[in-house]
C-alpha cells in the first residue's frame, strides 16, 4: 500500500490555481486538497462545467483530488461573529455583517460545498464548525456546566441539518480538530460527536500538530475514534521541554517568534511522531490520503513543501498482511 500524498493549497491561495498545480507536480506530491478560497475551488461558480474544467486542469498535471476543504467559511457557522471574520468569510456570506445573518449564510455555504464534492466526484469535505463556546475555555467568571451543554445544543442545532444534506449527497465532513472549534482534544470530541447523536455525516480531519503543544495523546486519538477518521492532514509542531516567557496561549504574539512555548514547523523538524501515527492509521485501515498542511514561519515555502513530500512519502509504510514468525513455524 503506498498512499497518495497530496498538498492543502490553503496556504498558496495567493497563487493561481495552474500555477499551484505547477509547484505541487513539481514538489512530487500526487494531487491537492483544493481551498474554497483564491481562485482554487470557487463554490459560488462551480457548476459542472467548472468542476469539470478543475479535473481536467489537475489531470493536465497528472495530479488526483480526494477532498475539499472550506475551513473559512465554516468557521461562522458556530462562532460569535465579530469584525475578525469579516477577513476570512466570502463576501457574499458575510454580507452586511449581522452576526445571525453570517452563520445562516456560512450554514447555506457548507451545504452548497457538499454539492460542488458530488460534482467533482469526491466524498469528503474539510473544515472548522466554529464554536459558539471556545471564549469559555478559561473558566473564569465561573462557567456553569449548563453553559457548556447549551454551547453544544447550539452547535447540533446549527449542523444537524448541514450534515443531513451531507448525508443525503453521500458526502462526509471531516471537521479539524482544533483549538476554537467544538472539538479540539479527545474529552471535546466526544462531546461533539454525541451532541450529535453520532450523525453518520460527521467525522475528523486528523491533524497531530494541534494536539501536540496542547499535550494531548494524538496516537490515543486515532484509536479512539477509528471509525471517524476520514481524512488526514500531515503538520508538524515543535514545542519546548523549557519553561518560555509565553505559555501554550500564545500571548498574543505572532507565530514564528522565538518566544513561544510553541510554532508549527515543516514536518519531521518538530516533535510528533509520526512513526507511531502510520502505525496507528494501519492499524485501523486508514487508506486515505496524506494531505500536508505546510506551515513554517521561519522557512521559505517552496523549500519546505519539496522536503515534506519526501518526508511523508518516506515515513509511511504498509502494514504485513503476515506474522512475522510464521515462516519459523512447522
Amino acid at each position: 500500500m503506498s498512499r497518495p500524498v497530496t498538498i492543502f493549497t490553503g496556504q498558496w491561495a495567493d497563487l493561481p490555481v495552474e500555477t499551484m498545480c505547477q509547484k505541487a507536480k513539481q514538489f512530487g506530491y500526487d494531487g491537492l486538497e483544493l481551498c474554497t478560497w483564491g481562485d482554487h475551488m470557487e463554490i459560488p461558480k462551480a457548476d459542472q462545467a467548472y468542476c469539470d474544467q478543475r479535473l481536467d486542469l489537475l489531470a493536465k498535471y497528472d495530479l488526483k483530488l480526494f477532498a475539499i476543504s472550506c475551513h473559512l467559511d465554516g468557521q461562522c457557522v458556530c462562532d460569535p461573529i465579530d469584525q475578525r471574520h469579516k477577513s476570512i468569510a466570502s463576501a457574499h456570506v458575510w454580507g452586511d455583517g449581522d452576526p445571525e445573518g453570517v452563520r445562516q449564510r456560512a450554514a447555506e455555504e457548507m451545504v452548497k460545498t457538499a454539492e460542488v464534492a458530488k460534482k467533482l466526484g469526491i466524498d469528503r469535505v474539510v473544515g472548522f464548525t466554529g464554536s459558539p463556546i471556545w471564549h469559555l475555555l478559561y473558566s473564569f467568571p465561573p462557567v456553569s456546566p449548563e453553559m457548556i451543554k447549551e454551547g453544544y445544543a447550539d452547535f447540533a442545532r446549527r449542523w444537524k441539518p448541514i450534515l443531513d444534506e451531507y448525508q443525503s449527497l453521500g458526502v462526509k465532513f471531516c471537521l479539524e480538530a482544533h483549538p476554537t472549534e467544538i472539538a479540539f482534544d479527545i474529552h471535546t470530541a466526544h462531546l461533539a460527536l454525541k451532541a450529535l447523536n453520532h450523525h453518520s455525516a460527521f467525522g475528523f480531519n486528523f491533524d497531530p500538530s494541534h494536539f501536540g503543544y496542547q499535550h494531548v495523546d494524538y496516537v490515543r486519538f486515532i484509536y479512539e475514534f477509528a471509525d471517524r477518521i476520514f481524512h488526514v492532514h500531515m503538520k508538524d509542531a515543535y514545542w519546548s521541554d523549557t519553561p518560555m516567557s509565553v505559555g501554550v496561549f500564545g500571548g498574543h504574539m505572532e507565530f514564528g517568534d522565538n518566544r513561544r512555548y510553541w510554532n508549527f514547523r515543516s514536518l519531521g523538524r518538530g516533535k510528533v511522531n509520526f512513526e507511531n501515527i502510520i502505525r496507528a492509521l494501519n492499524d485501523i485501515g486508514y487508506n486515505g490520503p496524506l494531505s500536508v498542511e505546510w506551515e513554517d514561519s521561519g522557512m521559505n515555502r517552496e523549500h519546505g513543501a519539496t522536503e515534506a513530500c519526501a518526508f511523508v512519502k518516506k515515513v509511511d509504510f504498509a502494514p504485513s498482511d503476515v506474522a512475522f514468525d510464521d515462516a519459523m513455524q512447522k
